[in-house]
């Protein structure tokens, strides 16, 4: 898949995009098409791309430090949470791997959903050589348990709006189940979407998110409106 990176003049200005920051955590609204973590592409991550911000405005003279807790696929957009200490990486991974950060996504669906509000929970499976995760009936091979429980928001005239819990975070987990359910993400290519978005990347972005600060322990809780792009919502 090839992205393009659409100009924006609003967003693609790093220090624009940073969410919240301290001296603990950074929380950064990721564009379609960017790299959270460096990959086989040689890409430039993001992660590599705020150290170097950092390090400028700040003008610090060592190396900057920029943990990478959990990821967003490259054609999702939305709230990705780095940790700018050792502590804040330590903690932050923790608290994601006992469920103890609650994330909320948007997606922009082909079609409506028969019930407007559902819990699903299926056997999912992963196929590596391909990068697709399939729902399996049964609890065979490497198959895990995946849960999500889905809203509907709105229409417009052609898509559907869905908000998204997300209670395991499953490899493709939210495209694959939604898909499941006769409810491919728009752009979504790879999981039933009849064509692709213009900037390569698919309708389903890392909405809010809440948690209690890794160090500071106060309440934290952040959402951003819709992409631009997303007409009607």
């Amino acid at each position: 898949m090839e992205y393009r990176i659409l100009p924006d003049i609003e967003t693609d200005d790093v220090a624009k995009r940073i969410i919240y920051e301290d001296n603990h955590i950074l929380i950064f609204n990721k564009n379609v098409g960017e790299i959270v973590q460096s990959d086989k592409t040689g890409d430039e991550c993001l992660a590599e791309t705020l150290k170097a911000f950092i390090a400028k405005r700040d003008s610090k003279p060592g190396k900057v430090y920029m943990g990478i807790p959990h990821r967003l696929d490259r054609p999702v957009s939305g709230l990705c949470i780095f940790a700018k200490t050792s502590k804040a990486m330590e903690r932050l991974s923790e608290m994601f791997r006992e469920g103890a950060v609650h994330k909320t996504y948007w997606a922009l669906c082909c079609e409506k959903p028969t019930e407007d509000e559902k819990l699903l929970e299926d056997w999912m499976g992963r196929n590596e050589k391909m990068n697709k995760s399939y729902i399996t009936t049964s609890k065979a091979g490497q198959a895990k348990l995946a849960k999500l429980r889905y809203h509907y928001i709105k229409s417009t005239e052609r898509y559907h709006l869905l908000e998204v819990e997300l209670l395991t975070g499953r490899h493709h987990q939210i495209r694959c189940q939604l898909a499941h359910i006769g409810c491919p993400i728009k752009g979504d290519l790879k999981y039933g979407a009849p064509r692709s978005n213009p900037d390569g990347g698919i309708c389903l972005q890392a909405h809010s998110i809440h948690f209690v600060h890794p160090v500071k322990k106060t309440e934290m809780e952040f959402s951003i409106p819709a992409p631009r792009d997303w007409k009607g919502i």
